[in-house]
């Protein structure tokens, strides 16, 4: 694997860690609440980073590989009132998004700088996709963090 790659899979597991240290204390409660204001709740935010780099990588590639149901749940425009007995709860999603970068360097580790036909934003490669879903996860990790600091605020009231 080129150092490039080696690079970008390291930054992966290192904002995946971050992501999973904030949420690491959210009981399974907390991980519902929707506070005023927000559309979406901790878990909904944890299911759409994990549909995200999927989601991109189908979309790039053409190889359908995200979770059934996913989209469903925690797709664009979705919200936790498409949750059903069926979505995945907290801790699974944990679990999920901790084995998650590693099962995209196994299947697609070798094939970052393989080119495809354009998509949205000109990206060809699975590389690229992965750079761009690094920005997404922030603005969720960022999204998370509010949600927690409001749960934390209001329980201490």
């Amino acid at each position: 694997m080129k150092k490039r790659h080696e690079v970008l899979f390291n930054q992966l597991e290192e904002y995946r860690s971050y992501l999973l240290a904030i949420v690491e204390t959210v009981t399974e409660e907390e991980a519902e609440i929707v506070p005023n204001g927000f559309n979406n709740n901790i878990r909904w935010n944890l299911g759409h980073v994990y549909l995200d780099q999927y989601d991109w990588i189908n979309a790039v590639t053409g190889e359908s590989d995200g979770p059934e149901n996913f989209s469903t749940w925690f797709g664009y425009g979705t919200s936790p009132k498409n949750f059903t007995e069926h979505t995945p709860a907290l801790e699974e999603l944990k679990r999920l998004l901790s084995a998650q970068i590693n099962d995209i360097k196994e299947k697609y580790g070798e094939k970052l700088e393989t080119e495809y036909p354009p998509t949205e934003m000109e990206m060809q490669t699975i590389e690229q996709v992965l750079t761009r879903t690094i920005f997404h996860e922030g603005m969720h990790m960022q999204t998370i963090l509010d949600i927690k600091k409001l749960i934390n605020a209001h329980s201490h009231v």
